[in-house]
């Protein structure tokens, strides 16, 4: 097999929640590139159907933007179901979506905790064992979290004060590492990917006027002194999906400028 056909993606269909901006963007945008037909998924569908829009255009793939709540089973039921019903399969599911919640860890209501592990942990279990499911039947499949890099290490509190977030990150690692051991004679193949700090949306702020004090303090703690770009994780997340990656399961990989070296 040549290395153009072991990155193709072409047929593949994708579940990736947290799809319609961000890292989830990012990663949409490489698995469409590569080929992939994709099931892009978020709270907020309206994000979805736009960048699944943008990509059919772009890339000749077809696309179903679904809304999904990860910390509502019903609508996890709800989004398998018709990625099933519009496509009859699933090849690649990137659990992408996560939320936070910032309060002083000896303040942190225990709400805050609940909501992040529900989203997080719980919901990212539910959406997997589902899927993994309908992976068994066909053969086999790719399933790629996202967790943080922070899922392995402590953060200063002035500097990220969401004690839950970590911990959830970290499940999130281990959950890799048992499901990769536990899935491997079904051909289902499961890794991580550890993101340190990128340029999307949410941290956005950091780069307005006025803020260049807070962005130099960020990357003086980046080895390449450079915050990630949509570039720096499709390549990785294609990697991942495709045969390419056939002997790799169980890994947690920082995407970080080297962060974790330090």
């Amino acid at each position: 097999m040549n290395v153009n056909e072991m990155f193709s993606l072409k047929g593949k269909v994708a579940i990736i929640t947290g799809g319609g901006r961000g890292i989830g963007e990012f990663i949409s945008e490489g698995l469409a590139e590569a080929g992939a037909n994709l099931v892009i998924a978020s709270r907020k569908v309206e994000n979805c159907e736009e960048v699944g829009k943008r990509l059919a255009d772009a890339h000749g793939i077809k696309y179903l933007a679904v809304k999904c709540d990860l910390g509502d089973k019903e609508q996890i039921d709800s989004l398998v179901d018709a990625a099933m019903k519009e496509f009859g399969r699933v090849d690649i599911l990137v659990n992408n979506s996560g939320v936070t919640w910032g309060a002083p860890t000896l303040e942190f209501p225990l709400d805050g905790w609940d909501k992040i592990f529900n989203v997080n942990v719980r919901g990212v279990w539910i959406l997997t064992q589902k899927v993994a499911n309908i992976m068994k039947e066909q053969g086999g499949g790719k399933i790629i979290n996202i967790s943080s890099i922070f899922g392995s290490r402590g953060s200063l509190e002035i500097a990220h004060p969401a004690v839950a977030y970590n911990s959830s990150k970290a499940a999130i690692e281990i959950l890799t590492k048992n499901l990769a051991v536990k899935l491997a004679d079904h051909k289902i193949y499961v890794n991580c990917i550890a993101p340190g700090f990128f340029h999307t949306d949410m941290m956005g702020y950091v780069f307005k006027p006025g803020m260049e004090n807070m962005l130099n303090a960020m990357l003086s703690v980046i080895p390449l002194r450079k915050a990630g770009e949509a570039d720096d994780i499709k390549g990785l997340a294609v990697f991942l999906a495709s045969k390419a990656s056939d002997f790799m399961t169980g890994a947690i990989l920082p995407l970080d400028g080297g962060m974790a070296a330090k």
